[in-house]
């Protein structure tokens, strides 16, 4: 589930929002409101229960051998196993907006966001079997006790990655 060209996705488990306004997150690390939608490189991160706390990581051109082989494929995505029958019972949708409404957001980017509110281009598109999308597009799903070892490891080393809703995560050993 990505976004077509001029197109970002919104994904949520709620299937009847018909208009988004700009909010501040109660996690916000800056101070604007927003709407916040993903591109089509970033819709995999978001191919998860809202609260699940997951850790990624992936090559990139500049990723050093020792990493890349430690890595052992292009991306992976690492969640706890306590998350993984929410992971196959959850029902998330996309919402589908008009790209133009929005504007890159990070440096480099990682997300697109809109500062007024926007409605959907239609109605919410349900996502399907989360593991299964993960396969479908190439990526590793792992399962682990605790994400602070792969966390850890990660942003130390040469590798893109990101993290979401660590602050769920099961506290480090």
């Amino acid at each position: 589930m990505r976004p077509a060209p001029g197109e970002v996705l919104h994904f949520s488990e709620d299937p009847t929002i018909t208009r988004f306004e700009p909010h501040v997150a109660a996690t916000a690390r800056q101070p604007g409101a927003y709407v916040w939608a993903v591109d089509a490189t970033r819709a995999p991160d978001y191919w998860f229960p809202r609260q699940c706390p997951r850790a990624m990581a992936w090559v990139e051109p500049t990723t050093i051998t020792e990493d890349r082989a430690w890595l052992g494929t292009d991306r992976v995505h690492v969640i706890e196993y306590g998350w993984l029958r929410r992971l196959q019972t959850a029902r998330l949708y996309a919402y589908r907006f008009d790209a133009g409404a929005f504007r890159p957001f990070g440096e480099p980017p990682h997300a697109h966001v809109a500062t007024t509110p926007v409605a959907p281009l239609g109605p919410p598109e349900p996502v399907g079997d989360l593991p299964d999308l993960h396969e479908a597009a190439g990526i590793e799903l792992r399962l682990t006790t605790t994400l602070w070892p792969f966390w850890h490891r990660v942003t130390t080393g040469s590798l893109g990655f990101s993290g979401i809703r660590l602050r769920n995560a099961a506290p480090a050993p």
